[in-house]
């Protein structure tokens, strides 16, 4: 795309095709996203502000040389091109928790036409932890509740937190070099996870964190009123010990942690069902037959996590939504 195109592509060309529409058209404006995965999540943030007065059209920043990724949407996007009838939506990242420590995070925080997910990533909403059970119903078609996901993310989270403030700590230093997000996440990889004793999975996390912290102290010893500050910040900002688990790398997340884990439960959720079929069945047919209905009926465990939307009834979605909500009041 030249540049010319693209500078003609702002929300100046927007607003003036809105005040071409008929009295009777609906406005429109366009909502660009970091990649195809986000389109259908920002449908869901913004269909609902959606009436006989407005529409949103939610698209990749580019529709000619197909370019992705938040930085895309961020340096084409920002500044004098979003405006009332153009906005840009993108995964927090760490941005929201850098405070405008950085140049990215500054653009993401200080346009009122920049809205952001608050939690990591949209990963991060679909592994919301109440919701999880749904998810394992969707895949197996058995309500049995044999796991508690929302207890066992907040001893995960709680694990975690103590090294989670070291992490943005080093990120609103600059020092990620020394203290990466791939360093974070490998320490607090729950690997061998049992769902009869996840117990041993929260202990290993534990274990692990603390020998981390321990050599970040000895790296860092005067940095204890730094991190009891922060510490205190992220909890304004809306992350406790309970909640860490939505502020980690989303991909991560969704991959490492929370995929394995439904899977191992809704394998049992499977096998506990396809036993109840076996020993109910009357004879052979009907054995045969109701198991390649079931069978036939089963979903794949990461398309279901995908599709989860029960993250609208966390917080960080309200705010998002109150974010929106303000955004359309001020531009009416």
């Amino acid at each position: 795309m030249s540049q010319r195109l693209r500078d003609n592509i702002d929300s100046r060309y927007f607003e003036a095709a809105n005040a071409l529409r008929s009295k009777k058209a609906r406005r429109r404006i366009v909502a660009y996203v970091e990649s195809y995965d986000d389109i259908y999540f920002w449908r869901t943030v913004l269909g609902v502000f959606e009436n006989e007065e407005r529409y949103f059209e939610v698209m990749l920043p580019s529709k000619v040389n197909l370019t992705r990724g938040k930085k895309s949407v961020l340096m084409n996007f920002v500044g004098e091109h979003v405006g009332p009838d153009m906005i840009a939506c993108v995964d927090a990242d760490y941005d929201y928790l850098l405070q405008g420590v950085t140049p990215q995070s500054k653009r993401v925080l200080g346009s009122p036409y920049v809205f952001h997910t608050y939690v990591y990533a949209i990963e991060n909403y679909q592994c919301f932890a109440p919701s999880l059970h749904d998810v394992c119903v969707a895949v197996t078609l058995n309500d049995h509740r044999i796991f508690d996901f929302q207890d066992y993310f907040r001893q995960f989270s709680e694990a975690c937190f103590p090294l989670f403030v070291w992490s943005v700590w080093a990120y609103r230093k600059g020092y990620h070099n020394r203290f990466s997000l791939t360093d974070f996440n490998r320490v607090t990889d729950p690997g061998g996870f049992s769902v009869q004793s996840p117990e041993q999975s929260i202990a290993n996390i534990r274990r692990k964190v603390q020998t981390k912290v321990r050599e970040l102290q000895r790296q860092y010893p005067d940095n204890k009123e730094n991190y009891l500050k922060l510490k205190d910040e992220l909890k304004a900002l809306g992350v406790t010990p309970q909640t860490t688990y939505l502020y980690m790398q989303g991909h991560h997340l969704f991959d490492t942690v929370v995929a394995p884990i439904l899977t191992k439960v809704c394998n049992l959720l499977r096998q506990e069902r396809q036993n109840e079929i076996y020993h109910s069945a009357a004879h052979k047919t009907q054995k045969r037959n109701e198991m390649s209905c079931y069978e036939n009926s089963l979903q794949d465990v990461k398309a279901m996590l995908k599709k989860n939307n029960g993250y609208v009834m966390s917080e960080q979605f309200r705010r998002l939504q109150d974010d929106v909500r303000r955004y359309l009041d001020k531009s009416l």
